[in-house]
């Protein structure tokens, strides 16, 4: 969860600009200094009169019309915002600190191509302007442009560094899965400020996706330090220390999130997972369901949530719960395959089969799709194709268990018991529970050998027979 840091919209109302202005009473001075100075309601209704005194035009009435946009953006009034900015440009076309304004208004509503244009307008008139550029530069990343964020925040740093700047970077490198280099802006980015918790947050994110847990935890632990409301920083030092098998280390750090924010969704469908893997299955449901509650469309708690369902043998409610998966994401090929599989050693094989087909449809190459499909096939008595199913999945995979069982099992059920064995011995000598676990799934364990006829050459030609399966 990487937090990226806007630069503050700039108040450039400055008393220089008032001074140059023609006379005014003592009322409307006042107005100008709650206007350059004030916050929130006051501000906005100083700024307010000063605008409709009528006194001021050109450069002076653009001040006061952007910082009145300031205000509004800060409320949240993005709208408002805007339009102010845009009063402002109307008055004084060249003013950087308007667009730039403007653009993290239009970047705050998500329309990133119409800030970077105010972004470009900014810096056109000042090419200097370090925060147009660093906004510039998130502006681009939000835009999924990367590489162009990494040069505007280049440029920015080498104009003015600041922590902000290279945490934003350091973000960049980090989404481009270049983690050492991030984690070389984060450092600078808390060197130049020790309590800047969220460089020091995403450092800590930059190790664990680098595969080091243990740097991930200390780098937490420092942000707590700096912030111990930081609730991002506890979810995620959560995740690490679930890494590690640490699970109560984790779930006491998700419960720390919840209190401090009980209505996230993450934080919840963590603590289930964390749960889940100590098995137990009821709480895990209970907090999947809060999750899913929170954020109706969290496709992770409904995955995890049947594989709850699946440990309390709950299948029907396991089989719905993919169903979600598959409905809010048609291309997740692992949710096909997980209902598949489900739906086979329940018994549902045609449906399973459906289902496994879309999963190859989806990804032909997937190893368990195909493993699963054989193993479907293979209870429907289609004993020919689970072979070719589970020999593709073994060509991806040579030492897949349940393949190797699973053909074994099928060539011996076709009358090839010598190659049948060898399979299956193969199966049992990597994993010597698979039988048990293929007799749970309703397929009971083939003779060793075939039975023979014991009469000389000449007699009576029983031929090969076997026990039922």
């Amino acid at each position: 969860m990487p937090i990226h840091s806007w630069r503050d919209s700039w108040r450039t109302l400055s008393f220089a600009a008032f001074l140059t202005a023609a006379f005014v009473s003592p009322a409307l001075a006042d107005d100008w200094e709650t206007c350059a100075k004030g916050a929130g309601d006051e501000a906005i209704a100083a700024c307010t009169r000063a605008i409709k005194s009528g006194t001021y035009n050109g450069k002076t009435l653009a001040l006061a019309y952007s910082n009145r946009g300031v205000e509004w953006r800060a409320k949240g009034d993005l709208a408002r915002a805007i339009a102010d900015y845009d009063e402002a440009i109307k008055a004084d076309p060249q003013q950087p600190a308007a667009y730039n304004n403007r653009g993290i208004a239009y970047a705050a509503a998500a329309d990133y191509e119409k800030a970077i244009a105010d972004y470009d307008k900014a810096i056109e008139l000042n090419p200097t302007y370090a925060s147009a550029l660093n906004n510039r530069g998130l502006a681009y990343f939000n835009n999924g442009q990367k590489e162009r964020a990494i040069a505007d925040y280049d440029a920015a740093i080498k104009i003015e560094p600041d922590a902000v700047r290279l945490n934003n970077r350091g973000n960049a490198y980090a989404s481009r899965a270049q983690y050492d280099r991030a984690i070389q802006d984060f450092d600078a980015a808390v060197n130049l400020d020790a309590r800047y918790a969220i460089a020091v947050y995403n450092r800590g994110n930059a190790h664990f996706a680098r595969g080091d847990a243990d740097r991930a935890i200390a780098s937490y632990d420092q942000a707590l330090a700096l912030n111990p409301k930081y609730e991002d920083a506890l979810v995620n030092r959560g995740v690490a220390h679930e890494k590690k098998g640490a699970l109560d280390r984790a779930i006491a750090d998700y419960d720390e999130a919840i209190k401090l924010e009980p209505k996230d969704a993450v934080a919840y469908n963590n603590r289930g997972n964390a749960l889940l893997k100590k098995g137990d299955y009821d709480r895990a449901i209970a907090d999947y369901d809060r999750a899913i509650k929170l954020d109706n469309k969290y496709v992770a708690a409904y995955f995890s949530r049947a594989i709850a369902h699946e440990g309390k043998k709950r299948f029907d409610e396991a089989i719905a719960d993919y169903g979600q998966v598959t409905r809010l994401q048609p291309q997740n090929a692992a949710a096909w395959n997980s209902r598949c599989w489900t739906r086979a050693i329940f018994g549902r094989l045609q449906e399973a089969l459906g289902d496994c087909n879309e999963a190859l449809n989806l990804k032909p190459d997937y190893v368990n799709a195909l493993d699963s499909r054989g193993f479907v096939l293979l209870r429907m008595g289609r004993h020919a194709e689970a072979i070719t199913d589970y020999d593709a999945a073994l060509q991806i995979e040579p030492n897949k268990v349940s393949s190797l069982y699973g053909r074994g099992m099928a060539k011996r059920r076709k009358g090839d018991y010598s190659s049948g064995n060898i399979d299956i011995a193969a199966a049992k000598g990597i994993k010597p529970t698979v039988t048990a676990e293929f007799s749970r799934y309703g397929l009971l364990p083939p003779p060793t050998e075939a039975v023979r006829s014991d009469f000389p050459t000449g007699g009576p030609a029983f031929g090969r027979s076997r026990k039922p399966d």
